[in-house]
């Protein structure tokens, strides 16, 4: 090549790069606002075109490795949204963020391949029944981080998808690729001189008109069911209690005795009013008292009652009739066996072993001790995928990852009234409340009331805690429950059943809420029928790819005759 083409040559190509680099930047800007950012929602709605434009550039100039350009855009994007993970664990913190983007680029680049063989909107739509077919995928899978799921996008959005309650959050998704694509197919048309030319007056109109309302009737008639939603009036009064202890030092800096000590006496300041003897004993209501995620990890659970801490709470619990505690325990069940009883389980000495959990318990103070197992564990941290295979690499390690086991499915814990009645209750811990149709399953087991306790101070003062609290905003509109939510260091909430908080803490402060949840026992479309959006895409999904195969093969053949 002649010096001066060369010249010109590189260029163009650094002109070209900086382009990108630009689009890159715009798309983490206008995805990442939405996930840190109150009603910014709006914003993904047109987050992708950055992505979707540079796409056709590199399409139109034959660019090179361009999935290096897809991949940065995504890794911008996750690293932005979720860098405070490596608060916790850096290394972890670098895998969601960096395999994440992969997995989503892998999608992309299917895309891009997928246009050498079908035509017109086809790739367009095989990308966006991919990508949402994935983010379901990805709420069944050992190795899951559904954090970005698209339409957690309006988690500080709320009145925007009082719709959720119909399609869950992977609506949402389905919302924000709809809007981005049909925004995107008129501005192709634009620049391609094809607007004028092909389209007459009838389809610009046509046009104009569908991509209005993909992009503002989901608002329109958002606002409506907000404005028209009647709140169940059924109250259940509770109290939610955030002690505050940093979770670093949580079993070095202060014993569990202590810990006790503090907990209850926030607990007893705020209930004078019903101490023993202060009330009618036989009309008193039941009280639901919140303690947070592994508050005491020193529950045997085939021997519950060995527990100091909760015989210190069963006795508080004798001077407060109708006051029922749930708190989070790390509980462990011992098992004696001649072999291995699990690929998770932990051996003590021969013939003895011992299995881990993150546990929710239940106790009204008189010996009846409900217990539920978190099942949506942190890869890692709490759980080892695949136990079959990489428990014996963790074992080579010295045992360096958790191998917590969660239920085979949902059940819910009760309410006790000093009449004998009962009040379901579903308990989300932690990570499980970013799971929509997995929190369907407290419902559907006769959940009235939904309960989140969490400890959210691992990540530090960052942008994580909110968000966490933001998708409970969601699920609380998904099955229209009301959610009393107690985290360790804050946020802890009320949230109604249309999504709004009604009270809440200050981060990183000790604090006490008393309120009221109202019970509900009506049913969702979405509880009902669970996740169609996401089926009917995954379906749609392995037609194309179905399709896209036929088509190979056909050009195949063609080549080799």
């Amino acid at each position: 090549m002649h010096p001066k083409c060369k010249l010109l040559h590189t260029m163009k190509g650094n002109k070209t790069n900086l382009q990108f680099l630009c689009f890159s930047a715009a798309f983490a800007i206008l995805m990442t606002l939405p996930f840190i950012v109150p009603h910014t929602g709006f914003l993904a709605l047109a987050g992708f075109l950055p992505l979707l434009m540079m796409d056709r550039i590199a399409t139109l100039t034959g660019k090179r490795h361009f999935w290096i350009w897809h991949y940065l855009s995504f890794v911008l994007w996750n690293a932005a949204t979720t860098f405070w993970v490596c608060n916790a664990t850096v290394g972890g913190g670098l895998f969601a963020i960096f395999a994440n983007s992969f997995q989503m680029s892998v999608i992309f680049a299917l895309f891009r391949f997928s246009k050498r063989y079908l035509s017109g909107i086809l790739p367009y739509l095989l990308l966006m029944v991919t990508w949402i077919a994935w983010e379901r995928a990805y709420f069944d899978a050992d190795i899951s981080w559904p954090w970005l799921v698209l339409g957690n996008a309006f988690a500080g959005s709320i009145k925007s998808v009082q719709w959720y309650e119909y399609t869950g959050t992977l609506g949402g998704s389905l919302w924000i690729w709809l809007s981005n694509l049909s925004v995107f197919g008129i501005l192709v048309a634009l620049s391609d001189g094809r607007w004028m030319r092909d389209f007459n007056r009838k389809a610009r109109t046509a046009a104009v008109t569908g991509t209005v309302i993909v992009l503002a009737a989901p608002f329109i008639l958002s606002h409506i069911i907000y404005a028209n939603y009647e709140e169940t009036q059924d109250p259940l009064e509770v109290l939610v209690v955030q002690p505050n202890i940093d979770p670093y030092n949580k079993f070095t800096a202060m014993t569990q005795s202590r810990q006790n000590d503090l907990f209850l006496g926030y607990a007893e300041q705020a209930l004078r009013d019903r101490k023993l003897g202060r009330l009618d004993t036989a009309r008193v209501e039941p009280l639901l008292l919140l303690a947070p995620e592994t508050f005491t990890n020193d529950v045997i659970t085939n021997d519950l009652h060995t527990s100091r801490t909760l015989r210190e709470f069963d006795a508080f619990l004798q001077d407060y009739p109708g006051v029922n505690l749930l708190f989070g325990a790390s509980s462990h069940t011992f098992i004696e066996s001649s072999v291995r009883p699990s690929h998770t389980a932990r051996q003590l000495r021969d013939g003895r072993w011992i299995e881990s959990h993150n546990s929710a318990l239940m106790t009204d103070g008189y010996g009846d001790v409900g217990l539920f197992h978190k099942n949506k564990l942190v890869v890692g941290v709490e759980m080892t995928p695949y136990p079959a295979v990489f428990c014996k690499i963790d074992d080579m390690l010295g045992g360096v990852m958790g191998r917590c086991v969660g239920q085979d499915s949902v059940s819910v814990l009760y309410v006790r009234g000093t009449d004998g009645s009962t009040i379901p209750v579903g308990c989300a811990i932690c990570y499980e409340s970013v799971y929509g149709e997995y929190c369907t399953g407290y419902v559907k087991k006769g959940a009235e009331v939904l309960a989140i306790i969490t400890n959210d101070a691992w990540w530090g003062d960052t942008p994580g805690y909110r968000q966490h609290l933001n998708y409970a905003r969601l699920r609380a509109v998904e099955t229209r429950r009301d959610i009393a939510r107690c985290a360790n260091t804050g946020i802890s909430a009320i949230i109604d059943q249309r999504g709004e908080i009604l009270q809440q803490t200050s981060w990183w402060e000790p604090a006490v809420l008393r309120g009221y949840v109202n019970r509900n026992d009506d049913t969702t479309f979405f509880v009902r029928n669970g996740d169609i959006t996401g089926r009917v895409c995954t379906f749609v999904f392995w037609l194309l790819l179905a399709a896209l195969a036929v088509r190979i093969i056909l050009s195949v053949s063609r080549k080799v005759k």
